[in-house]
């Protein structure tokens, strides 16, 4: 049970690492910490799950564990990420869990945790505490708290939801079979929206929720071209990650449309701050400071990331994985946000999304690529060295920059893999640079 604990989630196989007697105790050990932390007597919990085949037992025990604590819990059901933190947040509660695996492949399941304001649970914030609680498995017994159902998608779709018209703009969204197609009609009723996969189905019969991996995103490519559609989306199995395709089926990176995202927000909001993680090229940090804003590095990780938005009170800020946050109001996931500014960009400016994009495409960028490595502190402190005339920051993990090129490696949070990205201003120094570290890290 110890491994399930991750940097900032808490997740693993079913039924070996997380079964329903994890579920039970895990909604024991969140109220007793939050006791703790806040001092209330009663708390008032959100509880909320994806549609994967193990979510609905695992959830009745989360629940139960929850309830046998002494505090009441408000069933939001099935439901996205983004809504139960929002939820949380707009309703003014106590905490919250998001009983899923996210992206994983459907036999992994776990928990996203929040405290009141949705404020994120990781490492650093409480989950160390959670998790000695969890291992540590005495609890006094309470009286039994009360549960309540409540519908709040409806809420969540009219907080996102642009009255404006973009019908004659359309979009195929795939939402992978998951929760993420929920609130997707909804908020996308005023564009011309094709929906693939939207049907709920826990075994993702179609492809893994997982649309950072490309292969995950040849069956959207082809319903754009097929559609001749404008763009595409394609989010994951929580609905609190999006990736966009162009109207060609190609994939644009997120840091790509975070460098977008700035460009526009900073138009109207000079000197904001705008977050970005430590993975994305170049062109963020440059296109902020072009704009007249702040540009801030964070470390991996979506509980680390929205912690870094709080403190800097960033008005917005992107993950190289797709999770894109708003400061306003609740500094939380919020890809519909972001998908509504470029739709807006493209009935404003009549161009397709490859040539809006096109700008931002100053540098050439190898992608993150995974390496199995046995010793991998041993082997990023033998890159520091070996590299050790480039300018160093090791926010996460250990990135080089030169002049005309850079590369991060970092120990993955969540899996025993070393990732690598590499950046530079030519396709030559690019694949000699890549080169140069594959053989190092094989």
């Amino acid at each position: 049970m110890n491994s399930i604990f991750k940097a900032y989630d808490i997740r693993g196989t079913y039924p070996e690492e997380i079964n329903e007697e994890t579920a039970f105790r895990m909604g024991r050990a969140f109220v007793v910490f939050l006791k703790r932390k806040t001092n209330k007597a009663q708390l008032k919990i959100v509880l909320g799950r994806d549609n994967r085949l193990s979510s609905e037992p695992l959830f009745k025990e989360l629940k139960r564990g929850v309830l046998s604590q002494g505090a009441d819990v408000v069933d939001i059901g099935l439901a996205t990420t983004p809504l139960l933190y929002f939820s949380v947040a707009h309703y003014g509660y106590d905490g919250g869990i998001a009983l899923t695996a996210s992206h994983n492949p459907p036999q992994y399941n776990g928990f996203k945790i929040v405290l009141s304001e949705a404020r994120p649970v990781s490492e650093e914030t409480g989950l160390k505490e959670i998790k000695e609680i969890f291992l540590k498995d005495d609890f006094q017994e309470e009286s039994p708290g009360i549960s309540e159902e409540k519908k709040t998608i409806d809420d969540y779709v009219s907080f996102n939801k642009d009255d404006e018209d973009f019908k004659e703009i359309k979009i195929v969204v795939d939402t992978a079979n998951s929760v993420s197609g929920l609130p997707v009609p909804g908020i996308l009723k005023n564009t011309g929206l094709i929906h693939i996969f939207g049907e709920l189905d826990g075994s993702f019969p179609n492809h893994e929720p997982n649309p950072f991996k490309k292969e995950n995103t040849v069956l959207l490519k082809e319903r754009i071209l097929k559609e001749k559609a404008d763009l595409g989306a394609a989010f994951d199995g929580d609905g609190d990650r999006i990736i966009f395709l162009d109207e060609k089926g190609e994939i644009v990176s997120s840091d790509l449309i975070l460098a977008l995202m700035a460009s526009l927000i900073l138009k109207a909001n000079p000197n904001a701050k705008i977050l970005y993680d430590i993975r994305s090229g170049n062109i963020v940090k440059e296109t902020v400071e072009k704009f007249a804003g702040r540009a801030i590095a964070s470390r991996v990780g979506h509980s680390f990331f929205r912690q870094k938005m709080r403190e800097e009170d960033a008005l917005f800020g992107g993950e190289y994985t797709g999770h894109f946050f708003s400061g306003v109001p609740y500094f939380i996931e919020s890809p519909f946000f972001v998908l509504f500014h470029i739709l807006t960009v493209l009935k404003k400016e009549k161009k397709p999304l490859s040539q809006i994009i096109f700008p931002f495409r100053k540098y050439f960028q190898s992608g993150e690529i995974n390496f199995q490595v046995k010793d991998k502190e041993g082997k990023i402190k033998e890159l520091k060295d070996r590299y050790r005339e480039g300018r160093m920051t090791e926010i996460d993990g250990l990135r080089v920059d030169f002049d005309d090129w850079w590369f991060l490696v970092r120990a993955s949070n969540t899996e025993p893999l070393i990732r690598l990205i590499v950046e530079a201003k030519s396709p030559d120094i690019l694949e000699n640079k890549v080169g140069d570290l594959t053989s190092f890290l094989q």
